[in-house]
């Protein structure tokens, strides 16, 4: 009877086992590629899943279908285009947005919100060098203040695209976290109210990297009282 016993839950074991495991492997993220400023679709696009070493190619309208599942990053490679890389943090159809190659960026909140999240930290470093506002001085060493630099309009611009640019990035980090699934398992926000929801009650990134899951929720409870209060 106990070997019997064993045996039927061996094979429900297996069999639960033969059941699940098809729907890890058949996961898959679809996604468009474009090209940043004209919002044009790319195609012939190569796509890499790092983790799982596959690939595709994009077809005549942008289009891509991978395997892959979330925290794993893509490339993507294109002649005339850098090379770009992004980290699956949500499902859902990925946007890409590819920029060609020695192309500067005119930096506003639109184009901010398409980069990828390592050509935002790259444009992140390129506003930092060019809002630099010392030089080295070359008669008595070590730093001086540089009026040019200072009062300069690239400079100038550099800075304010470096404020955009750090902004957007806290809120990424926050987002990974404040996702919508996170959202919607706690508190019923229909799908309609969901962008506002989280555009009114996005907590600080400060907050986000201490708060533990409990925090969190309770959070959330109190966020949608007033959500639905108002």
């Amino acid at each position: 009877m106990i070997n019997k016993l064993k045996s039927t839950i061996f094979l429900t074991t297996l069999l639960s086992v033969f059941i699940y495991l098809p729907k890890i492997n058949a996961q898959e993220i679809k996604g468009i590629v474009h090209e940043l400023e004209s919002s044009q679709r790319v195609s012939g696009v190569l796509v890499k899943n790092i983790n799982n070493k596959t690939e595709t190619t994009t077809d005549a309208e942008g289009n891509f279908k991978i395997k892959a599942t979330i925290n794993d990053y893509l490339t993507f490679t294109q002649a005339g285009y850098e090379v770009d890389t992004a980290f699956v943090y949500e499902e859902g159809v990925q946007r890409i947005y590819l920029v060609r190659d020695q192309k500067s960026i005119v930096i506003d909140e639109v184009v901010i919100s398409r980069l990828t999240d390592s050509r935002l930290v790259a444009e992140i470093e390129k506003a930092k060098r060019e809002g630099q506002v010392t030089e080295t001085s070359q008669n008595k060493g070590g730093l001086r203040l540089s009026p040019s630099r200072l009062f300069g309009r690239q400079s100038k611009q550099a800075r304010q695209s470096l404020d955009l640019l750090l902004s957007e990035q806290r809120k990424r980090k926050v987002d990974r976290i404040f996702s919508n699934k996170m959202i919607t398992s706690v508190v019923p926000v229909s799908e309609g109210e969901l962008p506002l929801f989280k555009e009114q009650f996005r907590p600080t990134l400060e907050f986000i990297e201490k708060a533990s899951p409990e925090d969190i929720r309770v959070y959330l409870l109190d966020a949608y009282s007033k959500f639905k209060s108002k």
